[in-house]
């Protein structure tokens, strides 16, 4: 005697037929001519005991699965466990395609499983077929199901319906909550239920520090279940005896709600948590609110996009919100003697979410779009010779671009030049200081004589002065300076190389600032402004030229550890961002081409000075007095050397910010 599964191939099935095969048992799998190739991929992996694996065509939508009368008459008296696995799991589908694969399948799978004279039906359904009901569901409730307005919810009510009411073999019947990936592995095979979110939670790690608290919402009840507890449960409660006609609930014994479980990902994420979380009776009095549809059509149109943003299918939002929770007692009264029980959910979901960002997020970190994106390109990078610069230029040339750089050490151009060209990238280097207005016409009429025209230009050269505006009485020469270079040299390259890229119809502008000008950093004031300049530049320009084609980016730099901080010692000590770091910000910057990219350390700058102005204020004006003036601003040599343990602490947290 064997077992007959449908919905093999699926994820729960795949790894139930791992877990029957280590039982030693025969199996027969439903397998749909267009799954065939999937199955292969599936039978290689399950090893030597897949030769008890025999594929059987045919189709859930089929009469008698659409198997030929001379394979039933074949499997006839040989199918002790029929799993019925097979269905369509999408909240989006519309009410006719879940119809047909969940209940008509399931009418078919009935009528496949009577006439081979099945042992024994196990239907798996879901904890949706108890609908919205409001308060706790057990596994003996089955018409107090709340409403059924979601066609999913009611598809799977309807084919529970089916199995209780026309079975006419033994049946048991299994409620898994929503599965998500292996609690040991992380492996999951599609984004669905909790991971449409993840993206949110990555999007606010990346945007604000972990230690923000943060006010959210509470939510309904949700239930998650790991795969391998799943099949596990199932596999174990399928031989059981004397267990024909039950319900079985395979959940999550812990009660949770939505608000609880987006911490624990934001936890394993790394991310800022809800600290204060909004009480659904809230939630359900704003649902109750009709404005009229002048207000809600903008509104719509705005979350719409917000969704789609953030990769999240409109129909999740209802699911945010179930009064529903399960009581899975008497199963796990079952699974405790085969130590079988769900892991805690705060031990497995670092490796849900570090499978998820390894092998789902298509943002990968590790820019492996670069290549694509730059291959052939040219791109012009300002200050290329050190630093931050250089660094951009061995990755840009590493991936296939060609390369130009532009700056004023003709030695360190030679070196740099020489590095590319040993890896065999393509370089072009030009000695020039684009502060000086005529040499830096010159040197974009010979650019554009020998490229023709650029695809990206990286704005990246500028310098630094670090000093209090006390100590800067009679140094008007400081910001002249610091905006002949940072801003005036930045803004000609830039109006040098546009009409090439109007007429190209194509081009991006990466314009280098830094976190100061989010910060307000004391004694930045003269390289802020000039970098606020540029910044404001780059946002007008945006706009004027978005329409044909032309992308523009500010990236507000946290402090990096090059020559520019050199002369403030205190920095040798402190947490910097090194050049590697901050060139695979610019190359994050050229595959994504955001309007503007900051730290999460940053954008919670933005966030305070648009909301707590004042508290912004006090937080600057503390860490100019702390901080000491350098000392080749005027400040005491003794003072840079041996900072004290509250700048050191300021330093950590405020980390990569100009003091």
């Amino acid at each position: 005697m064997g077992c007959f599964i449908t919905g093999a191939t699926g994820f729960i099935g795949r790894h139930l037929v791992a877990e029957l095969l280590a039982r030693e048992e025969s199996l027969w799998l439903l397998v749909r001519p267009g799954s065939r190739a999937r199955f292969d991929r599936l039978k290689s992996q399950w090893g030597p005991d897949a030769r008890r694996v025999t594929p059987i065509e045919g189709d859930l939508t089929l009469p008698l699965l659409g198997v030929s009368a001379a394979q039933r008459a074949e499997l006839r008296g040989r199918i002790q466990s029929f799993f019925h696995l097979g269905a369509l799991y999408d909240l989006s589908a519309d009410a006719a395609e879940l119809e047909s694969a969940n209940v008509l399948g399931t009418a078919h799978a009935l009528e496949f499983a009577h006439d081979i004279g099945a042992g024994c039906f196990h239907f798996v359904s879901s904890v949706a077929a108890a609908g919205r009901f409001q308060g706790t569901f057990t596994e003996a409730m089955f018409e107090e199901a709340g409403a059924l307005d979601h066609p999913y919810f009611r598809s799977k009510h309807e084919a529970e319906s089916l199995v209780r009411k026309t079975c006419r073999v033994p049946w048991r019947i299994y409620r898994p909550g929503i599965v998500v990936g292996h609690s040991r592995t992380g492996v999951m095979d599609k984004i669905d239920g909790p991971y449409f979110v993840f993206k949110a939670i990555q999007k606010l790690r990346d945007y604000l520090p972990r230690w923000v608290p943060l006010i959210g919402f509470e939510g309904g009840h949700i239930n998650l279940v790991p795969v391998d507890f799943v099949v596990a449960a199932l596999a174990h409660l399928a031989q059981l005896p004397g267990q024909d006609g039950r319900c079985f609930h395979l959940t999550d014994p812990v009660d949770r709600r939505v608000g609880a479980v987006l911490n624990v990902f934001a936890r394993a994420a790394h991310a800022p948590t809800m600290t204060v979380r909004v009480e659904r009776s809230l939630w359900d009095s704003l649902v109750r609110l009709q404005p009229g549809p002048e207000f809600m059509q903008p509104v719509e149109r705005v979350v719409g996009q917000l969704l789609d943003a953030l990769g999240i299918p409109a129909a999740l939002i209802g699911m945010l919100n179930l009064p529903t929770s399960f009581d899975a007692r008497a199963t796990q009264a079952l699974l405790a003697p085969a130590g079988i029980q769900v892991p805690a959910l705060e031990d497995y979901a670092w490796r849900l979410w570090d499978y998820w960002e390894r092998c789902f997020d298509a943002e990968d970190r590790g820019h492996p779009r670069l290549p694509a994106v730059v291959h052939g390109k040219k791109v012009l990078i300002t200050g290329g010779s050190a630093g931050i610069g250089r660094a951009t230029a061995l990755k840009l040339a590493a991936a296939g671009a060609q390369v130009i750089i532009v700056a004023r050490d003709a030695a360190k151009l030679a070196q740099v030049s020489a590095e590319i060209q040993a890896h065999g990238g393509r370089v072009s280097t030009y000695r020039c200081d684009i502060g000086d207005p005529a040499a830096c016409d010159q040197f974009l009429a010979q650019l554009l004589a020998e490229h023709g025209h650029v695809d990206i230009l990286i704005n990246n050269a500028g310098r630094s002065i670090r000093r209090a505006i006390d100590n800067s009485y009679g140094r008007c020469h400081d910001y002249e300076r610091l905006m002949r270079i940072n801003y005036f040299a930045a803004v000609r390259v830039t109006l040098g190389l546009l009409p090439a890229m109007v007429q190209q119809g194509a081009g991006h502008i990466i314009n280098i600032s830094s976190i100061g000008v989010l910060t307000h950093a004391p004694r930045f004031a003269g390289y802020n402004a000039s970098k606020a300049a540029l910044e404001a530049f780059s946002r007008c320009a945006a706009a004027e030229y978005a329409a044909r084609g032309i992308h523009f980016t500010v990236i507000n730099m946290p402090l990096v550890r090059t020559g520019m901080v050199s002369p403030t010692r205190v920095y040798e000590q402190f947490p910097l961002l090194q050049p590697d770091q901050a060139a695979d910000r610019i190359c994050a910057a050229i595959v994504h081409r955001p309007a503007r990219m900051a730290t999460p350390l940053g954008n919670l700058a933005r966030l305070m000075d648009l909301f707590a102005p004042t508290l912004g204020l006090a937080i600057m004006s503390e860490g100019f007095r702390m901080f000491p003036e350098s000392e080749a601003a005027g400040g005491a040599a003794a003072a840079e050397a041996h900072p004290s343990p509250e700048i050191m602490a300021l330093a950590s947290l405020a980390r990569g910010t100009h003091g």
